[in-house]
């Protein structure tokens, strides 16, 4: 996140909070949910979403599978 009123450099971050709270939070019930739990299914989500989930972007690849591509990710 950036300074204050400057939009176009948080853009990138609001977008990726607004994705993460369409697909984790909305359409759940969290009232019986622990922390722990709640940290556990965040990380579980994060994981996919980084090193499993595909982007036609990126060719078909996952961003870990990409980056690996690259040389840039072990």
């Amino acid at each position: 996140m950036s300074r204050k009123g400057c939009p176009p450099d948080n853009a990138a971050c609001e977008g990726f909070f607004g994705r993460v709270k369409n697909e984790v939070f909305y359409g759940r019930t969290w009232t019986d949910i622990s922390t722990d739990n709640f940290i556990v299914s965040l990380n579980k989500y994060l994981t996919w979403y980084n090193e499993t989930r595909i982007k036609l972007s990126l060719g078909t690849k996952s961003q870990l599978q990409y980056r690996r591509d690259l040389g840039t990710a072990i």
